[in-house]
């Protein structure tokens, strides 16, 4: 890639940062602000109400409660319903968010031997899931494919033409795919977790792209009773929507390779075509050569131009010059008089003029005009 193309990819990056930046200022700073008033308030109010406690000690406990929720605890609850995060269920689901590289952070390890072991764990896991992912990425890619081959076909039958039917198929992966990974688990969040369809579309979207902000997680809710499978299904449902989406990816990576390599093509033969058409324009201007020997032949000779010397051929006191030999210019045939002179259309100049001109009465007859024609007392 070019260094202007690269340059002007950051600055569209850069000027796309800023645009996003301040549009999520504009929507989430005022909800932040008023948060932030109503947590102020609170605290006062419950200050005024309860006088024996001290502000140090209130702060205290609202320091204890914010790392309880931090790892994990969720200190509204009963102590008789606790739930615990890192049960079987659960640690499977984180391991699964670190080689996936998603990282919701609802959870994380908060030990230093548990830090530890996440940095290798990563380190090896990551590459592992990136081939499992390019695995499963192209055996999704075929089965579709040859799902909507069949389809192809069917439409080839119909004499569609080959445009149209490409286009029919990529519709076709999409929308296949985006019913199984996208808007069917849209409505099965929507059933176990309580969320409305904006909250569902929002973190099927932030996960499957690996964003993964961690306000929303499947299973975190600790006020439901969840099965025991039901994260790691929503792992392998990660796995497989990951895997559509790289083939998504490389898709369009296909399309925009493709499209690039037909652009350049015809921008070169182009090019090409430019440079050749200018090469013989070049050629064919410096082939002319103007020769004025005809014209001078047709044309009268010039008379000669008046010397500025003296009339005793001297131009000043000691100075003489030498006239130039006389030159003897072509006879002219004999032109018509009044109506009888012609066109230059229907009398065209000889290229060879003759020495003397022809004598006789045909002499003075004007191509294409019978006699007897002439005005009246015309000699």
């Amino acid at each position: 890639m070019k260094r202007r193309t690269v340059l002007t990819i950051l600055l569209a990056v850069l000027a796309y940062l800023a645009g996003g930046a301040a549009l999520f200022q504009r929507l989430e700073q005022p909800l932040e602000q008023r948060r932030r008033g109503l947590a102020l308030g609170a605290r006062f109010s419950f200050l005024e109400q309860h006088r024996c406690v001290q502000p140090q000690d209130l702060d205290t406990l609202i320091q204890e409660l914010l790392w309880a929720v931090e790892v994990g605890v969720d200190p509204t609850g009963n102590s008789t319903d606790f739930t615990t995060n890192w049960d079987m269920g659960g640690s499977f689901f984180f391991a699964g968010t670190v080689i996936t590289t998603i990282g919701f952070g609802n959870i994380a390890p908060k030990t230093d031997g548990g830090r530890l072991f996440c940095i290798f764990y990563a380190l090896v896991g990551i590459p592992m899931f990136g081939s499992l992912l390019a695995g499963v990425g192209d055996q999704l890619g075929s089965a579709l494919g040859q799902l909507i081959g069949k389809v192809e076909q069917l439409f080839l039958r119909w004499r569609v033409r080959v445009t149209v039917v490409r286009v029919v198929s990529a519709t076709l992966f999409l929308g296949l795919g985006c019913l199984m990974f996208v808007f069917s688990p849209v409505v099965v969040f929507q059933w176990v977790e309580g969320w409305s369809a904006l909250e569902a579309a929002y973190f099927v979207v932030v996960t499957l792209t690996t964003i993964g902000f961690g306000d929303y997680v499947a299973g975190n809710d600790s006020s439901r009773v969840y099965k025991v499978w039901y994260k790691p299904l929503v792992w392998v449902w990660v796995v497989l929507g990951l895997a559509y989406f790289v083939a998504i990816l490389s898709m369009i990576g296909d399309w925009l390779r493709v499209l690039s390599r037909r652009t350049r093509e015809e921008m070169e033969g182009f090019t090409t075509q430019a440079a050749n058409w200018t090469s013989a324009i070049a050629t064919d201007i410096k082939g002319v050569r103007w020769d004025p020997r005809p014209l001078r032949q047709l044309s009268p000779p010039r008379p000669p131009s008046p010397s500025p010397l003296s009339p005793g051929g001297e131009s000043g006191p000691g100075h003489q010059t030498t006239p130039a030999p006389p030159q003897t210019p072509l006879p002219l045939p004999p032109q018509p008089r009044g109506r009888e002179r012609a066109r230059p259309r229907d009398y065209p100049l000889p290229l060879t003029l003759p020495l003397t001109p022809p004598a006789g009465p045909s002499a003075h007859r004007i191509p294409g005009r019978k006699p007897g024609l002439h005005r009246r007392g015309a000699v």
